[in-house]
C-alpha cells in the first residue's frame, strides 16, 4: 500500500482544552509560539508551548468558535494536543493564568475527535475547505489538515452526542502512518522538553511566530534562528522491521524516545525517533529528529533498551515541504 485509503478514524489518543474568558486569546498569546491573537475564526493554526529553555513541553492545533454560553462575548479557543500529557500541560499552563480572565478546562470527555481522509471529507464539505481553514457543519467542527499520501485529511470534532461522520472505517493505525508522512511531529510524553521548535521544523510548518510577542523560551527560539545555529532538524523515514544479526531474524518495533545513531559515531547518538507508525507495506514510517550533518550520508542504525544497536535498515524520504532557511 502506497497510497493512504478513504476513510474515518476515531483518534482517542487527542484530547481537548477549551480556554475561555475575555483574556483567553491575550493569556495564550503571551505563551504560544505562534499568534493566538490574530487566530481568525475560519482558521486553525499549529502552536507550541516551551519551557523557559526553549524545550517543547506540548503542540497543540489550536481554532477559536463562537462560546457556547450566549452570555460570553468572547470567542471560545480550543487547543487539539496528545491525550498523554493533557493534564500536566494543562496543569503547567493554569499556573501562569494569575489575574488574566481566562480559565482552562479539559474538554476531552464532551467530544469526540475523528480523522477524515478523501470521500470522508468531500461527503461533508466538498471542496469548501482549504488548509488551514475550519469551518462548522451543524455542531461540527471540520479542520483542514495537509495532506499525506496522496489523500487530503481533516480532523472532525463533534460533540459526544452526535453520531460519528459517515464514510468507510480507517484504523488509527493507517491515521498515524499519514500523519508520519505529513511530517509535522506531535508532542507525546516520551518527548517532552527534549526538542526547541526548529528541531522538529515547526518554523517551517507554521508553527513558530517571529514577530509576535514575547512567550516562554522566545529567547531560545529566535537565537536559535537568527544565529544560523540549527544543527538538528524532523526527517522522515522508513525502517525495515527485521534485524539480521548472527543468522537470526527478529521483529523490531522502534518506539517514541529511541536513540539513533550514525556509523561514523558508535557512542554519541545523532538523533531520536519522535513519532512511528506501522507501514502497511512493511516495516515503521517515523520522524527523526537528528544532527543535520548525520543526514549527510552513511549508515543509520537504532539504539535497543540494552543499549546495543541492530542492523534494521533506516532510510531518510523526502520532506513534503521545503525547510525555511537559517535568518
Amino acid at each position: 500500500m502506497t497510497h493512504l485509503p478513504s476513510g474515518v478514524a476515531k483518534l482517542e489518543h487527542l484530547g481537548i482544552i477549551r480556554v475561555t474568558g475575555a483574556d483567553a486569546a491575550s493569556f495564550l498569546q503571551g505563551q504560544l509560539t505562534n499568534d493566538v491573537a490574530l487566530l481568525g475564526m475560519n482558521e486553525s493554526r499549529l502552536a507550541a508551548f516551551c519551557s523557559a529553555k526553549g524545550r517543547m513541553q506540548a503542540s497543540f492545533t489550536i481554532y477559536k468558535r463562537p462560546a457556547i454560553d450566549a452570555t460570553q462575548t468572547t470567542p471560545e479557543i480550543y487547543m487539539v494536543c496528545s491525550r498523554d500529557i493533557l493534564a500536566q500541560t494543562l496543569k503547567r499552563l493554569s499556573m501562569f493564568v494569575m489575574r488574566a480572565k481566562a480559565k482552562l478546562t479539559d474538554v476531552t470527555d464532551e467530544f469526540n475527535i475523528f480523522g477524515l481522509t478523501g470521500n470522508a471529507i468531500i461527503s461533508i464539505a466538498a471542496n469548501s475547505i482549504n488548509t488551514p481553514a475550519i469551518a462548522i457543519f451543524n455542531t461540527s467542527i471540520l479542520i483542514a489538515l495537509r495532506p499525506a499520501l496522496g489523500q487530503r485529511r481533516a480532523l472532525c470534532i463533534t460533540p459526544v452526542s452526535d453520531a460519528s461522520p459517515a464514510g468507510d472505517e480507517l484504523s488509527a493505525e493507517l491515521w498515524h502512518w499519514g500523519e508520519v508522512h505529513v511530517g509535522i511531529a506531535t508532542i507525546t510524553a516520551p518527548v517532552v522538553e527534549a526538542f526547541v521548535p526548529q528541531m522538529l521544523n515547526y518554523e517551517s510548518v507554521g508553527g513558530v511566530n517571529f514577530k509576535k510577542g514575547c512567550y516562554p523560551g522566545q529567547e531560545v527560539v529566535a537565537r536559535s534562528q537568527f544565529r544560523g545555529t540549527l544543527k538538528r532538524r524532523a526527517y522522515v523515514v522508513q525502517i525495515d522491521a527485521t534485524d539480521m544479526q548472527n543468522d537470526m531474524t527478529k521483529n523490531l518495533q522502534p518506539f517514541v524516545g529511541q536513540e539513533v545513531f550514525h556509523d561514523s559515531d558508535a557512542e554519541q547518538p545523532c538523533g531520536t525517533v519522535v513519532q512511528v507508525a506501522a507501514n502497511p507495506g512493511g516495516g515503521f514510517s517515523a520522524i527523526v529528529s537528528m544532527q543535520t550533518s548525520a543526514a549527510d550520508g552513511g549508515k543509520l542504525s537504532l539504539g535497543s533498551v540494552n543499549g546495543e544497536k541492530n542492523s534494521a535498515k533506516i532510510t531518510l524520504l523526502p520532506l513534503p515541504y521545503p525547510l525555511l532557511e537559517d535568518i
